[in-house]
Order: C-alpha cells, then sequence, then structure tokens
C-alpha cells in the first residue's frame, strides 16, 4: 500500500483539477482554513488505483472562513463556482471537469432511514460520519491543514481495513440509519476486491430483520441502482453486485419476492463487458439496460411492484415491463435477418439501450452479428433513402 504525503496525493489527481487544488490550498492558507483531499481519492491512492476525482474539505482552524469564503477567495479563469449553502458545499467546474468542496459537518438521524441533519463540526465528525472506515480517510494538503496533524488522518483505522480488504463500519447501527449504505457495499466491495467484515455483516442482517429498509424513499434506492450500471469501467461486475443484494437479503427487504435469477446473471454480467468494450456513451442510461435483463424472469407483477418501490416511471418503465415481449419479437425478426442490411433494417431504428440489452441476452451466433453492427455498420448511412427514391417516381424492385 502506497504511502500519503500532500505532494504524491495531488500529483495523482486529474490534470485538469490540479491546478484549482493549488489555489484552494494558497486561499486556505490565507485564511486560516485547511484544505483536506478526502474519501474515495484517498483510498484509491492508497490502494495504487487511477484517482478519478478530487473531493476536498474546507476545515476552519484560525477564523471562520468555510468552503464559499476559500472558493470565492480564488480567481481560476472559465471555472464556475457553485454554492450550496444549505449544505456547506461548492462545486468548481469547467466543461467535463469537477471539484467539489465541502465545510466539515456532522450528521445526525431523527429515524431509521432518514435523511440526516446537517450541522456544523470538527473534521473527526466529518469523517465519522462516513460509510465505510476506509472511506474516511483524509490528506491534509495545505500547511494550515498539516499543523499539527500526521501525513494521514484516520479515526477508524482504515489504512488497516484497507490492508484486510474489508469494508468495515463505524457502529453497529450504520445501516439502520441509512440502509442505502448496504448498496454502496455492494457496488464498492467487487469493484476493489473486499468484502463486508464480520461486524458490518451482523449489522446489515439486524437492519434487514427490524425493516430499516422500508423507510427509505424508492428514489434514494433508485439513484444507488443508477450507480450500478454506472461503474463497470471502474471495474465493477453488475451481476457480482446484483448477487451480493441477493445473498445479503436486501432485495427482498426492498420488495417481497424481489431477488436475482439465476437466467439473469450472465446477461448482467455480459452487459458489464460491454460497457468497457464498446466505445463510452455517458447518454446511454446503462440502468435500463440492467435493469430490463434483471427483471425479465421475474412474473410480471412483481415486476412492476420492484418498478413502484424503486420510483421507476414513464418511459423507462415501460421499456422494463415489455422488455420479454419486445426481446421475443426481435429475436424472431433478427433470425429471418439474412444478411448485414437484413440486420441493420431490424436495428437500426431501435433505442441504442434496446440494442444493448438484446446484445447481452443474444445467442452466440446473433451476438457476433450484433457487435459487428455496433463496431461497423452502425455509423454506415445510405446516400439516400426509400423514401426520396419513392418521391422520384422509382417504384417495385428499383427501389430495392
Amino acid at each position: 500500500m502506497k504511502r500519503a504525503s500532500p505532494d504524491a496525493v495531488q500529483k495523482a489527481l486529474p490534470e485538469a483539477v490540479r491546478p484549482w487544488v493549488t489555489a484552494l490550498c494558497a486561499a486556505g492558507d490565507e485564511l486560516g482554513t485547511g484544505i483536506h483531499l478526502i474519501g474515495g481519492p484517498v483510498r484509491d491512492f492508497l490502494l495504487g488505483r487511477t484517482t478519478r476525482d478530487a473531493d476536498l474539505i474546507a476545515e476552519p482552524r484560525q477564523g471562520q472562513a468555510d468552503a464559499a469564503a476559500v472558493a470565492r477567495r480564488v480567481a481560476l479563469p472559465g471555472v464556475k463556482v457553485v454554492v450550496h449553502r444549505r449544505f456547506g458545499t461548492v462545486r468548481l467546474e469547467a466543461g467535463v471537469d469537477s471539484l467539489d468542496l465541502a465545510t466539515v459537518r456532522s450528521e445526525t438521524y431523527a429515524a431509521p432511514g432518514a435523511l440526516p441533519q446537517v450541522a456544523a463540526g470538527s473534521l473527526d465528525d466529518d469523517l465519522r460520519r462516513r460509510d465505510f472506515t476506509v472511506n474516511a480517510l483524509a490528506v491534509p494538503l495545505n500547511t494550515c491543514a498539516r499543523d499539527g496533524r500526521p501525513a494521514l488522518i484516520d479515526p477508524g483505522q482504515g489504512a488497516e481495513d484497507l490492508r484486510a480488504r474489508v469494508l468495515r463500519t463505524f457502529h453497529a447501527r450504520s445501516f439502520h440509519d441509512d440502509p442505502t449504505r448496504a448498496l454502496r457495499a455492494a457496488r464498492l466491495a467487487p469493484r476493489l476486491g473486499f468484502r463486508l467484515a464480520r461486524s458490518a455483516r451482523s449489522g446489515l442482517r439486524a437492519a434487514v430483520r427490524d425493516g430499516a429498509f422500508g423507510a427509505v424513499k424508492g428514489e434514494r434506492y433508485r439513484a444507488e441502482i443508477e450507480k450500478l450500471f454506472a461503474e463497470p469501467v471502474l471495474g465493477l461486475d453488475p451481476a457480482r453486485a446484483a448477487w451480493l443484494l441477493h445473498d445479503w437479503h436486501v432485495l427482498a427487504a426492498l420488495e417481497p419476492g424481489f431477488s436475482l435469477p439465476q437466467e439473469a446473471r450472465m446477461p448482467l454480467r455480459r452487459l458489464g463487458r460491454d460497457a468497457v468494450a464498446l466505445a463510452p456513451d455517458s447518454e446511454l442510461p446503462l440502468w435500463v439496460a440492467g435493469l430490463r435483463l434483471w427483471l425479465a424472469p421475474l412474473y410480471p407483477p412483481l415486476r412492476r411492484r420492484v418498478l413502484r418501490r424503486l420510483a421507476i416511471r414513464g418511459d423507462a418503465a415501460k421499456a422494463i415491463v415489455g422488455h420479454p415481449t419486445e426481446r421475443a419479437r426481435l429475436l424472431r425478426e433478427l433470425d429471418r435477418a439474412r444478411g448485414r442490411g437484413a440486420l441493420d433494417a431490424v436495428v437500426g431504428g431501435l433505442p441504442a439501450i434496446t440494442v444493448r440489452a438484446l446484445l447481452a441476452e443474444a445467442p452466440a451466433p446473433l451476438r457476433r452479428r450484433l457487435l459487428r453492427w455496433l463496431r461497423e455498420d452502425r455509423a454506415v448511412a445510405l446516400p439516400v433513402s426509400g423514401r426520396e427514391l419513392v418521391a422520384i417516381g422509382l417504384s417495385g424492385p428499383a427501389v430495392g
């Protein structure tokens, strides 16, 4: 495992945001505010993984300058600063690049599953409110932050858990406070090659037994499901994450009868592999394809109940509910489509997300044809269409 140092950590950050971090550190020193890198970027740096983002925290040590005051102090051409005063956070944005800076805070939960109540707090408070100890790590970046502090701030022995490759919560009722942490654990464990610590498994079982998952609104679970299918490029196998949720009895806690059917596992695995192998598309709602594959083997009434529980409505819900019928129709049409042009006539007008779902479920010969279409034929456009030929007076075989 790597050793933390401010210089090494900053060099590992995405190149576009490094000047922003340098400017914020200088502004923090002027205002007496410590600037720390926290959470996932620190974890990934220590593990030797690529650091894909930068999450910073502002800790007023000599005065009251918070994240917004520090951000206002810097002048970065072309960078937009968005302040969310309610949450004490600031976001710096320029094109596709962004950086989050938050003021140290504490959290309390009025009831299990409720959204946290945020208040002012210390650096220790802020780190201990995190989901797992391996995400509760901080590296002080500027002089003010480093004063009297070690190179790695680790209130929960997260570095030891990194070495042991376990996800451990800070206390036994962590999953009661926020049941969505179970879905984050299911994403993080397979992506990092970690497992839940024994104490965390006990806490999760207790939260399932006590019905804590019923108190959370479906929109929050849906957001976590969307992330589950957005992370294959980071090394996550969606099928493995879904299996963990099934094995931990989380799916049934969300909606009785919800499970991961055996016949959905390989298509989900292929979907994740395809997300890496094919050209990336940030506009592609991969989670819709994922749920089409996942829920297709379930009985239609249960499929609809799961969608209602996850607050999925509109076109996405229609596509997921109707997937088995649409899949059967498309497979019949593709079985009759002998040439490349015939295949293009079937799939060329389909939404990209439908093609991805179909690709994940197709038998091997058809899968090879669909992959060739995606890689070679999809971008080829005829110079004229059939309608244009008819418009100039052609008909019958001449149009063909």
